[in-house]
């Protein structure tokens, strides 16, 4: 009789209960193999954005650089010019002078 009771079965598809338990893991297998494709895909796409936005600093980097190195000659260039106040000083001593 204790054979009966401990005999072991392997047909697992007889019993509906290991039937649906193991349904239930094949769908989370599923869902875990389609969350991690995913995670992979948005990982890929950010990281293609990150370089292109590294790509873009870089290039403003430059243009800042060329900026401001323009503007630093513009500004050596100002500095060595003569104002206009200045320019009427010496017309107005070379007037006196010319008329002398």
């Amino acid at each position: 009789m204790e054979e009966e009771q401990y005999s072991y079965n392997p047909d697992f598809s007889s019993n509906p209960r290991l039937r649906d338990l193991e349904e239930k893991q094949n769908l989370l297998k599923d869902r875990i193999l389609l969350i991690g494709n995913t995670l992979i895909d948005e990982k890929d796409k950010n990281f293609s954005k990150m370089q292109e936005l590294k790509k873009d600093v870089m290039s403003l980097k430059e243009d800042v650089s060329k900026i401001k190195s323009f503007v630093q000659k513009m500004s050596e260039q100002i500095d060595n010019l003569a104002r206009k106040e200045e320019l009427m000083m010496l017309q107005r001593q070379f007037d006196l002078f010319r008329s002398k």
